[in-house]
């Protein structure tokens, strides 16, 4: 089973997909038309040899893919917006952000970067040295890993009772389906990806459980070396400067466990490491319409440049 350098993401009413060398972002609006925006896009990890290199590709690209999700639910945003006022917007309207509109999206990355690092990052380091697990590094990354994960699962959940979440899983369900269509040689059609399973191993969903795991395993060890070399284990402030500067290496970690899984997905041992991440789809996709599904695919094909796939597709007058 090929493994292809596809990914994507689901936006407001719409899908994103990712190739090698360009962004698309198709997204459905309310007179039933599709609006694609196409960004040519090279990766640092491609353009600088010394990011690309194993680990350190996977923390740039980490970063690389919350500016790119943010700049693609802003396009969406746009398109929801102009559909609400009832506007048209132009099929040669400017691609390029102004500065305040790219001064805005890096503070956005900024505020949503800062806030996932206190709710998720520091609240179960706090929450595991006021349970007094703080002497045994094992021990505390364990509590303080699974009070993450079930951090992150209750949010998960909470959000999936609202009807407009439900709307983005279901277009999540259609990136995947379209996704495997592609890798499984199928042709690119709503009918033909109905058929795939709404699960991918290669998920951002799966990412964020191998993080978890692969956090558990790296604050452990730096634990205990910072034990050996003070003789005591490391207060809260200093547990999370250490763990917070070692960010970067569970990251990049991660990302590479995951592109692993992704070309040994057919292997038992992995089927058993991604299950835990598959089972997570169950609450993250939902079953799409065959017309999300045309909404995907036409991102798809838009981010692969086939033939005949548009820039644009306007609203009609």
């Amino acid at each position: 089973m090929p493994d292809l350098s596809i990914g994507g993401q689901a936006v407001i009413e719409g899908v994103m997909m990712r190739s090698t060398d360009r962004i698309s972002t198709a997204v459905r609006r309310t007179d039933g038309t599709i609006e694609i925006s196409n960004e040519d896009f090279i990766p640092l990890s491609k353009r600088h040899r010394m990011l690309g290199l194993p680990i350190v590709r996977g923390a740039v690209s980490f970063v690389e893919m919350l500016i790119i999700g943010v700049k693609s639910l802003n396009f969406s945003a746009e398109v929801a917006a102009a559909d609400a006022e009832g506007k048209t917007r132009c099929a040669n309207e400017a691609s390029k952000p102004s500065r305040s509109t790219s001064l805005m999206l890096f503070l956005t990355v900024v505020i949503a970067l800062g806030v996932g690092i206190a709710i998720f990052f520091f609240l179960p380091l706090w929450f595991s040295s006021l349970l007094h697990v703080e002497k045994g590094a094992l021990s505390f990354n364990l509590v303080a890993g699974a009070i993450r994960v079930l951090m992150f699962l209750g949010y998960v959940w909470a959000i999936s009772l609202f009807r407009d979440f439900r709307r983005v899983f279901e277009y999540h369900g259609a990136e995947h389906k379209s996704i495997w269509a592609h890798e499984m040689g199928r042709e690119l059609t709503p009918e033909a990806a109905k058929t795939f399973t709404t699960r991918h191993p290669r998920c951002g969903t799966s990412f964020i459980l191998i993080v978890a795991i692969t956090a558990i395993v790296v604050y452990s060890i730096s634990d205990t070396m910072y034990g050996v070399v003070t003789g005591a284990p490391p207060t809260l402030p200093v547990r999370f400067l250490v763990h917070f500067s070692l960010l970067p290496l569970v990251a990049g970690g991660s990302y590479e466990l995951l592109k692993l899984s992704g070309k040994t997905r057919d292997n038992a041992v992995t089927r058993v490491f991604i299950t835990p991440g598959l089972w997570l789809q169950s609450i993250t996709t939902r079953e799409p319409s065959l017309d999300q599904l045309e909404v995907a695919i036409a991102a798809l094909k838009a981010a692969l440049r086939m033939e005949g796939t548009p820039e644009r597709v306007p609203v009609k007058d």
